[in-house]
């Protein structure tokens, strides 16, 4: 989730474990509502048409793990454009922290490397023959990724204005998204120019991990939760 302070002139992320288990609602083939049960929340996404359906209950299902908090619009990615991310920047430089050699031989624990569109897809999609395995550890690596990929797109915008569209176009057959052209190129103009949004500290709820016979849940803490959200979304009355 990334939540802009137009006052400010800032930005945080919110990573969210998709293991996460929260209210979830179960829609039918139509889109109509069937039931609400508490499970983990990437099956909102599972939940839908794999479009603006599933976008939009995902939206409803972080919204309840926030208490209600609106979220004002959705971009969504698939799995297929992180080639594309990758290509655009140009690689992107990691420092392998985990074991990939059941996943990507190339991809050497210990050593720094300018990501192939090809690692980049092992590096970040891949969970269960890396590392520990669990979705914290893939989430450390994705985090590390997009900090190391952001400073090279505000690099080439800052060189060639036309990049956002070059952006734009090369993912749009990838993406999913309730936000025009307009709001979506505005953003991402704040997010790089220079002298614009500033990124301040990334948020992460605290929580524990557990593997279960049916599925690993992520069990948040509320109370931490509800910090984080008036830390993020409100400001203490003079």
């Amino acid at each position: 989730l990334l939540v802009i302070d137009t006052k400010k002139n800032t930005y945080h992320k919110l990573p969210i474990n998709r293991d996460t288990i929260t209210d979830v609602r179960s829609l039918d083939d139509d889109g109509s509502y069937l039931a609400t049960t508490k499970t983990q929340i990437a099956l909102a996404h599972a939940n839908g048409d794999g479009m603006e359906l599933s976008c939009e209950n995902t939206v409803d299902a972080v919204s309840n793990m926030l208490y209600g908090i609106r979220i004002e619009g959705y971009i969504s990615l698939n799995m297929d454009s992180i080639k594309i991310l990758n290509h655009l920047a140009g690689g992107v430089p990691v420092t392998i922290e985990d074991d990939f050699s059941q996943s990507d031989k190339s991809l050497v624990k210990g050593q720094t490397v300018t990501l192939t569109d090809d690692q980049a897809m092992h590096y970040v999609h891949d969970r269960m023959n890396v590392g520990d395995g669990t979705n914290e550890c893939r989430m450390r690596r994705q985090n590390a990724y997009v900090d190391a990929l952001f400073p090279l797109y505000k690099a080439k915008l800052q060189a060639d204005s036309g990049f956002i569209n070059e952006f734009y176009n090369d993912l749009s057959d990838y993406m999913v998204t309730d936000m025009t052209k307009d709001q979506y190129v505005k953003i991402a103009m704040d997010g790089m120019e220079a002298g614009s949004l500033t990124s301040e500290d990334f948020y992460t709820v605290p929580g524990v991990e557990e593997i279960t016979e049916k599925y690993d849940v992520y069990r948040a803490d509320r109370q931490a939760a509800i910090q984080i959200i008036l830390d993020l979304f409100y400001r203490e009355t003079e």
